[in-house]
Order: C-alpha cells, then sequence, then structure tokens
C-alpha cells in the first residue's frame, strides 16, 4: 500500500473547482458521446459508456443532456463529427504531460496545447515522448470514514487491485483497466462508498519539484486544462510539501 499522495489530493481539489466551473457536464457529454460512437448506446454492452454516464449522474447531469450526447454519438443527433487524440509535452522542470483531447477540429486542438505549452514554460513533444512514462490504469476512489488501510487492502487484493493510495479524505485504489468491473463490485460488496471512478494514465515514476518550478508545473497544468478541447491532463508532477502546504 502507498503512502500519502500529495498529487491525488491536488486533482481532488482541483475537481471540485471544475465541477463548480460547470465545466464537467461539457467533459462528460463529450465522453459521453465518444463512447457511444465507438461502443454504441447501450450503456449494458458498453463499459466506457456506462462509466461515463455515471459519472454524468454523480454530478447531477440532467437526462437529457445524457441522451443527447449519446445520439451524438450513435449519429442520431447533431453536431459535428468528434476525434480522441492524446498530446504530449513538457513543462517546467523537466515535467512530463499527456493531454487528452476530444475535439471536432484536430488542428485548433493542436494549435491551442501547443500555444499554452510555448507560453508557460514548456514545449509540445512528438508522440512517444513521454507516454512511455504513463499506463493506462483503472482508479476508484472511496470514503475513508471509519475504514482501516487492511480493511482496503482485504476487500480489493483478490480483486486485481495493484495498488491502494491515501488522501486527506479518501482511499484511492489503482488497478489495470481490465479488473474496472471486478474492483467496483468489490469494493460495493465491502460496503464502501465510492465517490469517483475513472480510467486515468498514471504515471510510473513521478517527478517531485518544489519553489519556482512546482508553482510553474501547477500554472501549465491549470491552463491546460482550460483549453477549449482538452478533457483530461495528466503529469508526473509531484509536489513538495511546501507547496503543498501553501495551496
Amino acid at each position: 500500500m502507498a503512502g500519502h499522495s500529495k498529487w491525488a489530493n491536488i486533482k481532488h481539489r482541483k475537481g471540485a473547482v471544475d465541477a463548480k466551473r460547470g465545466k464537467i457536464f461539457t467533459k462528460i457529454a463529450r465522453e459521453i458521446t465518444i463512447a457511444a460512437r465507438l461502443g454504441g448506446g447501450d450503456p449494458a454492452a458498453n463499459p466506457r459508456l456506462r462509466l461515463a454516464i455515471e459519472k454524468g449522474r454523480g454530478v447531477n447531469m440532467p437526462n437529457d443532456n445524457i441522451k443527447r450526447a449519446i445520439l451524438k454519438g450513435t449519429g442520431e443527433g447533431d453536431g459535428g463529427q468528434l476525434e480522441e487524440m492524446v498530446l504530449e509535452g513538457y513543462g517546467p522542470g523537466g515535467t512530463a504531460f499527456l493531454v487528452e483531447c476530444v475535439s471536432d477540429n484536430r488542428n485548433r486542438a493542436v494549435a491551442d496545447v501547443r500555444a499554452t505549452f510555448n507560453k508557460n514554460g514548456g514545449s509540445i513533444a512528438e508522440a512517444g515522448a513521454v507516454a512511455w512514462n504513463f499506463s493506462r490504469k483503472t482508479v476508484i476512489s472511496i470514503v475513508k470514514g471509519a475504514h482501516s488501510d487492511e480493511d482496503v487492502l482485504m476487500a480489493v487484493i483478490d480483486a486485481g487491485a495493484e495498488d491502494v493510495r491515501t488522501t486527506d479524505e479518501s482511499y484511492d485504489v489503482y488497478g489495470p483497466i481490465e479488473v474496472f468491473d471486478t474492483l467496483r463490485a468489490a469494493l460495493e460488496t465491502a460496503g464502501f462508498t465510492i465517490t469517483g471512478m475513472s480510467l486515468e494514465y498514471v504515471a510510473n515514476q513521478t517527478l517531485e519539484l518544489s519553489g519556482a518550478d512546482a508553482i510553474a508545473a501547477l500554472k501549465l497544468y491549470d491552463l491546460l486544462e482550460d483549453v477549449d478541447d482538452a478533457q483530461n491532463v495528466y503529469t508526473n508532477l509531484e509536489v513538495s510539501d511546501e507547496v503543498l502546504a501553501n495551496l
């Protein structure tokens, strides 16, 4: 079981801010559309779509919004064709970034991400330049409550979990993408309250920064998330206790 995750704390805080900004509906709608396009509009037969819909319902996304996004994905609704892409880059202090984009205009998405890197101490990179340091993982967050570390490990160790990391308010359970449903079922059966489920790119090796480099890297992270076509942003950044205390 891994120790306290500073970056996970930051991600949870930023997620709460995104929800307040209203940005989360747009991102989830795009994810629903892509999932429906790739795997069909039936959530029972499309795990990725099922997950996206659950995310939407978890933030009280209206059912009409969910239905429109599915219809758009299956070609029955209005709107342009969306394309997925993963862009790579370097940030301040040698940090690595992956930016998942969903866009109806690839050239615009690449140009906006490139400009954000260039204006904030970074640079866009060739495909594969930093992706080698990231693995696609299932990540399920559960409420700590009165549960102990041992309670969590006992619930997930036989379900394929690879790691459990603690934050201020939750346990984050990590595993291969293939065990998503198994892990979720194991946690629900054990009585845990799930607060988040996702498929993420997780850094195999992190880079801890402090001082000005850490602040600059965090700023770049925020600005990349604000790019209109950006769906998710991942980094190998780990911040020092000094920076975390000032957030």
